[in-house]
Protein backbone atom coordinates (compact mmCIF):
# COMPACT_ATOMS: atom_id res chain seq x y z
CA UNK A 1 0.00 0.00 0.00
CA UNK A 2 1.35 3.17 -0.79
CA UNK A 3 2.02 6.22 1.70
CA UNK A 4 -0.92 8.10 0.02
CA UNK A 5 -3.32 5.45 0.22
CA UNK A 6 -2.26 4.65 4.11
CA UNK A 7 -2.55 8.55 4.88
CA UNK A 8 -6.10 8.47 2.71
CA UNK A 9 -7.06 5.24 4.49
CA UNK A 10 -6.47 6.52 7.67
CA UNK A 11 -8.14 10.01 7.41
CA UNK A 12 -11.21 7.93 6.54
CA UNK A 13 -11.02 5.95 9.68
CA UNK A 14 -10.32 9.24 11.72
CA UNK A 15 -13.04 11.34 10.31
CA UNK A 16 -16.23 9.35 11.54
CA UNK A 17 -14.22 9.20 14.73
CA UNK A 18 -13.43 12.56 15.38
CA UNK A 19 -16.88 13.14 14.48
CA UNK A 20 -18.58 10.98 17.34
CA UNK A 21 -16.79 12.36 19.71
CA UNK A 22 -17.13 16.23 19.61
CA UNK A 23 -20.62 15.67 19.30
CA UNK A 24 -22.68 17.62 21.80
CA UNK A 25 -23.55 16.00 24.90
CA UNK A 26 -26.82 14.67 25.59
CA UNK A 27 -29.22 17.49 26.99
CA UNK A 28 -29.28 17.20 30.76
CA UNK A 29 -33.02 16.23 32.56
CA UNK A 30 -35.21 19.50 32.91
CA UNK A 31 -35.36 19.98 36.75
CA UNK A 32 -38.67 19.62 38.33
CA UNK A 33 -39.70 23.26 39.51
CA UNK A 34 -40.38 23.85 43.45
CA UNK A 35 -43.33 22.86 44.78
CA UNK A 36 -45.86 25.98 44.65
CA UNK A 37 -46.47 25.84 48.80
CA UNK A 38 -48.04 29.48 49.16
CA UNK A 39 -51.85 28.17 49.44
CA UNK A 40 -51.14 25.77 52.26
CA UNK A 41 -52.41 26.82 55.73
CA UNK A 42 -53.37 25.59 59.23
CA UNK A 43 -56.82 24.22 57.83
CA UNK A 44 -54.81 22.76 54.43
CA UNK A 45 -51.37 21.72 55.35
CA UNK A 46 -48.42 21.01 53.58
CA UNK A 47 -47.86 17.43 52.91
CA UNK A 48 -45.73 15.32 54.05
CA UNK A 49 -43.53 15.23 50.90
CA UNK A 50 -43.57 18.75 50.78
CA UNK A 51 -41.82 19.85 54.59
CA UNK A 52 -38.38 21.62 54.65
CA UNK A 53 -35.81 19.80 56.55
CA UNK A 54 -36.30 20.14 60.17
CA UNK A 55 -35.17 23.54 61.16
CA UNK A 56 -34.74 24.94 64.79
CA UNK A 57 -34.12 27.96 67.07
CA UNK A 58 -31.89 25.61 68.78
CA UNK A 59 -28.63 25.07 69.83
CA UNK A 60 -27.11 28.37 70.87
CA UNK A 61 -28.81 31.62 71.26
CA UNK A 62 -29.77 32.01 67.95
CA UNK A 63 -33.12 32.65 65.89
CA UNK A 64 -33.30 31.22 62.39
CA UNK A 65 -35.77 33.07 60.13
CA UNK A 66 -37.42 29.80 58.60
CA UNK A 67 -40.26 29.03 60.08
CA UNK A 68 -42.77 25.35 60.31
CA UNK A 69 -44.27 24.35 57.68
CA UNK A 70 -48.24 25.46 57.72
CA UNK A 71 -50.57 22.99 59.30
CA UNK A 72 -47.74 21.42 61.40
CA UNK A 73 -46.56 21.34 65.06
CA UNK A 74 -43.23 21.69 66.11
CA UNK A 75 -42.36 21.28 69.83
CA UNK A 76 -38.27 22.57 70.89
CA UNK A 77 -37.14 22.04 74.58
CA UNK A 78 -34.42 22.16 76.87
CA UNK A 79 -34.80 18.99 78.56
CA UNK A 80 -32.76 20.13 81.41
CA UNK A 81 -30.91 23.94 81.24
CA UNK A 82 -28.40 25.07 84.29
CA UNK A 83 -26.28 28.48 84.31
CA UNK A 84 -23.84 29.14 86.79
CA UNK A 85 -23.14 32.86 87.90
CA UNK A 86 -20.57 34.16 90.32
CA UNK A 87 -20.67 37.78 90.21
CA UNK A 88 -21.88 40.32 93.03
CA UNK A 89 -20.69 38.23 95.78
CA UNK A 90 -22.56 35.52 95.04
CA UNK A 91 -22.76 31.95 93.27
CA UNK A 92 -26.05 31.50 91.95
CA UNK A 93 -27.48 28.61 90.06
CA UNK A 94 -30.70 29.37 87.93
CA UNK A 95 -31.72 25.65 86.31
CA UNK A 96 -34.44 24.88 83.97
CA UNK A 97 -36.83 21.73 83.85
CA UNK A 98 -37.71 21.34 80.37
CA UNK A 99 -38.51 24.73 78.83
CA UNK A 100 -40.49 24.37 76.00
CA UNK A 101 -41.35 26.37 72.79
CA UNK A 102 -44.32 25.19 70.90
CA UNK A 103 -44.53 26.00 67.13
CA UNK A 104 -47.87 25.98 64.88
CA UNK A 105 -47.45 26.83 61.00
CA UNK A 106 -50.32 29.33 60.23
CA UNK A 107 -49.17 29.81 56.40
CA UNK A 108 -46.44 28.48 54.38
CA UNK A 109 -44.19 31.14 55.62
CA UNK A 110 -46.00 32.88 58.61
CA UNK A 111 -45.82 30.25 62.56
CA UNK A 112 -47.34 31.60 66.13
CA UNK A 113 -45.15 30.36 68.79
CA UNK A 114 -45.54 30.34 72.73
CA UNK A 115 -42.53 29.80 75.41
CA UNK A 116 -42.69 29.56 78.88
CA UNK A 117 -40.71 27.49 81.46
CA UNK A 118 -42.78 25.21 83.55
CA UNK A 119 -40.65 25.32 86.89
CA UNK A 120 -37.53 26.73 87.16
CA UNK A 121 -35.02 27.12 90.87
CA UNK A 122 -32.77 30.05 91.48
CA UNK A 123 -30.47 28.89 94.25
CA UNK A 124 -28.11 31.09 95.92
CA UNK A 125 -24.78 31.03 98.46
CA UNK A 126 -23.59 34.64 99.87
CA UNK A 127 -19.47 33.55 99.44
CA UNK A 128 -18.90 36.21 102.75
CA UNK A 129 -21.83 34.75 104.88
CA UNK A 130 -22.38 30.99 103.40
CA UNK A 131 -26.08 31.85 103.52
CA UNK A 132 -27.97 29.78 101.19
CA UNK A 133 -31.33 30.83 99.69
CA UNK A 134 -33.69 29.01 96.79
CA UNK A 135 -36.62 29.80 95.04
CA UNK A 136 -38.78 28.27 92.56
CA UNK A 137 -41.66 28.46 90.08
CA UNK A 138 -43.03 28.98 87.27
CA UNK A 139 -41.42 31.35 84.59
CA UNK A 140 -42.86 34.20 81.89
CA UNK A 141 -44.61 33.16 79.26
CA UNK A 142 -43.51 34.68 75.15
CA UNK A 143 -45.70 34.82 72.39
CA UNK A 144 -44.10 35.24 68.80
CA UNK A 145 -44.83 35.37 65.47
CA UNK A 146 -42.32 34.69 62.85
CA UNK A 147 -42.99 36.02 59.84
CA UNK A 148 -40.29 34.23 56.58
CA UNK A 149 -39.41 37.51 54.15
CA UNK A 150 -37.44 35.77 51.87
CA UNK A 151 -35.48 32.23 51.57
CA UNK A 152 -37.83 29.93 53.46
CA UNK A 153 -37.82 27.33 50.71
CA UNK A 154 -34.48 27.72 49.52
CA UNK A 155 -31.49 30.31 48.34
CA UNK A 156 -28.30 31.64 50.11
CA UNK A 157 -30.12 34.48 51.87
CA UNK A 158 -33.06 34.17 54.21
CA UNK A 159 -34.86 36.97 56.51
CA UNK A 160 -37.51 37.01 58.87
CA UNK A 161 -39.22 39.40 61.41
CA UNK A 162 -40.48 38.09 65.02
CA UNK A 163 -42.09 40.57 67.51
CA UNK A 164 -42.77 39.10 70.70
CA UNK A 165 -44.67 39.93 73.96
CA UNK A 166 -43.77 38.75 77.24
CA UNK A 167 -46.37 38.48 79.39
CA UNK A 168 -45.81 38.16 83.71
CA UNK A 169 -46.36 34.98 84.74
CA UNK A 170 -43.37 34.09 86.81
CA UNK A 171 -43.21 35.22 90.62
CA UNK A 172 -40.52 37.63 91.81
CA UNK A 173 -37.32 37.51 91.40
CA UNK A 174 -37.64 35.02 88.83
CA UNK A 175 -39.80 37.18 87.07
CA UNK A 176 -40.18 41.02 87.02
CA UNK A 177 -43.82 41.45 87.36
CA UNK A 178 -44.32 43.33 83.80
CA UNK A 179 -45.54 42.87 80.39
CA UNK A 180 -42.43 43.16 78.03
CA UNK A 181 -41.76 43.10 74.46
CA UNK A 182 -38.91 43.47 71.68
CA UNK A 183 -38.89 42.45 67.85
CA UNK A 184 -35.79 39.88 66.39
CA UNK A 185 -34.74 40.28 62.38
CA UNK A 186 -32.51 36.93 61.87
CA UNK A 187 -30.49 36.58 58.79
CA UNK A 188 -28.92 33.86 57.31
CA UNK A 189 -26.41 33.34 54.70
CA UNK A 190 -25.27 30.29 52.94
CA UNK A 191 -21.60 30.27 53.00
CA UNK A 192 -18.67 28.34 51.04
CA UNK A 193 -17.89 24.90 52.25
CA UNK A 194 -21.38 24.43 53.82
CA UNK A 195 -21.24 26.80 56.48
CA UNK A 196 -24.07 28.79 57.45
CA UNK A 197 -24.34 32.36 58.59
CA UNK A 198 -27.11 33.54 60.69
CA UNK A 199 -26.92 37.21 62.12
CA UNK A 200 -29.46 37.94 65.07
CA UNK A 201 -30.19 41.50 65.69
CA UNK A 202 -32.45 42.39 68.20
CA UNK A 203 -34.02 45.25 70.25
CA UNK A 204 -36.12 45.53 73.81
CA UNK A 205 -38.33 47.66 75.77
CA UNK A 206 -37.92 46.39 79.11
CA UNK A 207 -38.93 47.69 82.07
CA UNK A 208 -36.54 50.09 84.37
CA UNK A 209 -34.86 47.72 87.39
CA UNK A 210 -35.90 50.73 90.26
CA UNK A 211 -39.19 51.69 88.69
CA UNK A 212 -41.69 51.63 86.69
CA UNK A 213 -40.36 53.42 83.59
CA UNK A 214 -39.01 51.97 80.19
CA UNK A 215 -35.64 51.45 78.43
CA UNK A 216 -33.77 49.57 75.78
CA UNK A 217 -32.08 46.43 75.92
CA UNK A 218 -30.43 45.28 72.49
CA UNK A 219 -28.63 42.45 71.65
CA UNK A 220 -26.89 40.57 68.48
CA UNK A 221 -24.95 37.51 67.69
CA UNK A 222 -23.52 36.37 64.95
CA UNK A 223 -23.69 31.96 64.56
CA UNK A 224 -21.55 29.51 62.35
CA UNK A 225 -23.11 26.21 61.73
CA UNK A 226 -21.67 23.76 59.54
CA UNK A 227 -22.33 20.32 58.66
CA UNK A 228 -19.67 17.54 60.45
CA UNK A 229 -21.15 14.31 59.25
CA UNK A 230 -24.85 13.94 57.20
CA UNK A 231 -26.72 14.29 60.89
CA UNK A 232 -24.43 15.89 63.10
CA UNK A 233 -24.31 19.94 62.78
CA UNK A 234 -21.90 21.84 65.17
CA UNK A 235 -22.06 25.68 65.89
CA UNK A 236 -20.02 28.41 67.04
CA UNK A 237 -21.27 31.98 67.91
CA UNK A 238 -20.57 35.15 69.63
CA UNK A 239 -23.41 37.48 71.44
CA UNK A 240 -23.27 40.57 73.11
CA UNK A 241 -26.35 42.05 74.78
CA UNK A 242 -26.28 46.11 76.54
CA UNK A 243 -29.08 46.74 79.15
CA UNK A 244 -29.86 50.68 79.05
CA UNK A 245 -31.51 50.66 82.37
CA UNK A 246 -30.99 54.09 84.14
CA UNK A 247 -29.27 52.72 86.60
CA UNK A 248 -26.44 51.53 85.03
CA UNK A 249 -25.71 50.45 81.43
CA UNK A 250 -24.57 46.37 81.55
CA UNK A 251 -22.77 45.02 78.58
CA UNK A 252 -22.81 41.17 78.84
CA UNK A 253 -20.91 38.86 75.99
CA UNK A 254 -20.50 35.16 75.85
CA UNK A 255 -18.93 32.65 73.29
CA UNK A 256 -21.61 29.71 73.00
CA UNK A 257 -21.05 26.21 71.35
CA UNK A 258 -23.56 23.65 70.02
CA UNK A 259 -24.09 20.53 68.52
CA UNK A 260 -27.41 18.91 67.22
CA UNK A 261 -27.96 15.51 65.58
CA UNK A 262 -30.99 14.74 63.48
CA UNK A 263 -31.23 10.83 62.82
CA UNK A 264 -31.58 9.84 58.93
CA UNK A 265 -34.58 7.87 60.03
CA UNK A 266 -36.06 9.83 61.93
CA UNK A 267 -35.87 13.50 59.84
CA UNK A 268 -38.92 15.27 62.16
CA UNK A 269 -36.32 14.30 65.12
CA UNK A 270 -33.35 16.46 66.80
CA UNK A 271 -31.51 16.03 69.57
CA UNK A 272 -28.79 18.41 71.15
CA UNK A 273 -26.58 20.42 73.54
CA UNK A 274 -24.49 22.68 73.97
CA UNK A 275 -22.26 25.00 76.52
CA UNK A 276 -22.02 29.52 76.70
CA UNK A 277 -19.08 31.11 78.01
CA UNK A 278 -19.12 34.42 79.67
CA UNK A 279 -16.67 36.81 78.46
CA UNK A 280 -17.08 39.18 81.16
CA UNK A 281 -17.14 39.58 84.85
CA UNK A 282 -21.42 40.63 84.27
CA UNK A 283 -21.97 37.52 81.85
CA UNK A 284 -22.68 34.59 83.93
CA UNK A 285 -19.53 32.04 83.66
CA UNK A 286 -21.52 29.31 82.13
CA UNK A 287 -24.28 27.56 80.68
CA UNK A 288 -25.41 24.00 79.87
CA UNK A 289 -27.97 22.50 78.53
CA UNK A 290 -29.80 19.17 76.39
CA UNK A 291 -32.63 19.56 74.57
CA UNK A 292 -34.96 17.95 71.85
CA UNK A 293 -36.91 18.90 69.38
CA UNK A 294 -40.01 17.28 67.49
CA UNK A 295 -42.25 18.20 64.53
CA UNK A 296 -45.98 16.67 63.92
Amino acid sequence: MSRVTLLATLIALAVPAMAVSQEAPAPAAPTAPAPDKSGFTLFDPTPEADLRALCTDRPTKSTGPCTVDAGHLQIESDVVNGVYDHSGGMNTTTTLYTNPTVKLGLTNTLDAELNIVPYETISTRDRATGRRTSIGGVGDLFVRMKWNLMGDDGGNVAVAIVPYVKFPTAEPPIGDGAVEEGVIAPVSINLPMSWQLVIDPEVDVLRNAADHGRHVNASALLSFTRPFTKTISLSAEIWTDVNFDPTGKVTQVSADFGAAWIPAAHPNFQLDGGVNFGLNRVTPVAQLYLGVSRRF
